[in-house]
């Protein structure tokens, strides 16, 4: 199978993750707890995988300088929208309404995240041009993180009172912008020493970032320790596949 075809199925699985997440939210019997050891599963794994395989990839592809403001880039874009135009918000926690009651201030959540998911998408396909090992681990730490990105924007938008039709709808959006960046970067597969270390730095600003301090919010080790179990993953692959990290 091409990479590029490779990439756009798993493009739809990721995508399908994240309506997964929103209709968590909207079904009320399912158990939401899960979605916290989904968050510090996937920190671990995406952490790993960015500074471990993304970064080294990224530099050889730009170049050592080029490369690292490349990465500094993808994260500081991250940066500017959350800070700078989305308020804060929790990953896999349901949202006080008295914080998201303006419909701007939704809009700007739903912006943030759409930024993320477009270049889950960008990083997909990257890696799938670059080789299928590093395709295939980027793909698996998309989509550990997509779950609970679709159960929060979902929860953003229950809180601000929208209907659960239409806040389950904010979790398709997030899987379109994921189909979106994959097929970007399959038409512009020329610009893939840009399109990686871009990706490399919006993951470890989502990892880092994002996902640690709400998994250091959990009293005890035990969510700690699944971050690591998260990190240990990526190299029990590595062993199982019988490659050097």
């Amino acid at each position: 199978m091409s990479p590029i075809l490779l990439s756009i199925l798993l493009g739809l699985t990721a995508a399908g993750a994240n309506v997964f997440g929103g209709t968590i939210l909207v079904q009320r019997h399912w158990e939401r707890s899960y979605l916290r050891y989904f968050v510090a599963l996937g920190a671990g794994f995406m952490l790993a995988t960015a500074l471990v395989e993304m970064v080294p990839e990224s530099l050889e592809l730009a170049g050592r300088r080029k490369g690292a403001l490349l990465v500094l880039a993808g994260y500081l874009l991250v940066h500017f929208f959350e800070h700078t135009i989305t308020p804060h918000f929790h990953y896999g926690k349901e949202t006080h309404s008295d914080e998201y009651l303006h419909s701007h201030r939704r809009v700007s959540v739903l912006a943030g995240l759409l930024i993320h998911t477009f270049f889950d998408g960008i990083a997909i396909t990257s890696g799938f041009l670059v080789s299928p090992w590093l395709g295939w681990i980027i793909f698996l730490a998309v989509f550990l993180h997509k779950i609970p990105e679709g159960f929060t924007i979902t929860s953003v938008m229950l809180a601000s009172g929208l209907s659960k039709q239409r806040s389950w709808f904010a979790s398709v959006l997030l899987g379109i912008a994921t189909l979106a960046g994959v097929l970007t970067m399959a038409v512009g597969r020329h610009a893939v020493s840009y399109g990686l270390p871009i990706a490399a730095g919006v993951t470890i600003y989502v990892a880092a970032s994002d996902l640690i301090p709400e998994v250091n919010r959990e009293p005890g080790i035990k969510m700690a320790l699944v971050v690591f179990i998260g990190v240990a993953v990526l190299f029990l692959m590595a062993h199982l596949f019988g490659l050097e990290l």
